[in-house]
């Protein structure tokens, strides 16, 4: 089973520290910690034409634009509208000229404007492509991010709705969580293999297979 240089990186960032990074054939994964609430941002490169989309402008701006460094950045697209996932992300998009997208369901909660998406839109980054998935739950207009590796293993970028040891928070609302729930299972785990690796919006990385036996306790416990 092939799911990039596994024995070489571990996914484990933390705030301050050294970023995390992957190479797989087509594209480069970049992912650091940044801000109070330890928010996880990814910073992907084609490795072909070396366009950059970045995943969540979380926080500390200075520390984003030195990660995108002078190859510039074409996107920015934000998980959800909650504040701790988008702070650096005016001064990013100013300072970089890139294309702020987000779901149009979460729009209204960005502090500038953005294009929006829907499900099943496709995110360029140069000669790759991110597929996205609406989870509703956690907040209305959450979305994943996939990519589908020609020469390996899925990779999904889940923000906060999806971590290892369950979903993401949706103060237990009933509604909400049997909403998020439910498009968790079936979009992503009836769709994807277990092989697929997982890149949440805060702390450690998973695959959907270390954590599809827990779905129905986490069914069951309702969060």
């Amino acid at each position: 089973m092939d799911i990039g240089n596994l024995m070489t990186y571990s996914g484990d960032v933390t705030p301050g520290g050294a970023p995390a990074v992957r190479e797989l054939d087509g594209l480069t994964i970049t992912k650091v910690s940044v801000g109070p609430m330890d928010n996880n941002a990814y910073l992907l490169r084609c490795r072909s034409t070396g366009e950059q989309v970045l995943i969540d402008a979380a926080n500390e701006a200075p520390r984003l634009l030195d990660l995108v460094g002078d190859a510039g950045l074409t996107t920015v697209v934000t998980t959800h509208q909650h504040m701790d996932h988008w702070v650096a992300l005016e001064e990013v998009v100013a300072k970089t000229g890139a294309r702020p997208l987000v779901h149009a369901d979460d729009a209204a909660g960005l502090p500038i404007e953005a294009e929006t998406l829907t499900d099943g839109d496709t995110v360029p980054v140069g000669d790759c492509a991110l597929e996205v998935i609406h989870i509703k739950g956690h907040t209305p207009g959450s979305i994943a991010l996939l990519y589908r590796d020609p020469a390996g293993t899925p990779h999904l970028f889940t923000g906060d709705s999806l971590f290892p040891g369950g979903v993401g928070n949706t103060d237990k609302d009933p509604e909400r969580f049997t909403a998020l729930i439910d498009d968790v299972e079936r979009k992503l785990f009836d769709r994807l293999p277990d092989e697929t690796w997982f890149y949440p919006g805060h702390g450690k990385d998973s695959t959907l297979g270390a954590e599809r036996p827990a779905l129905p306790q986490w069914r069951a416990r309702g969060w």
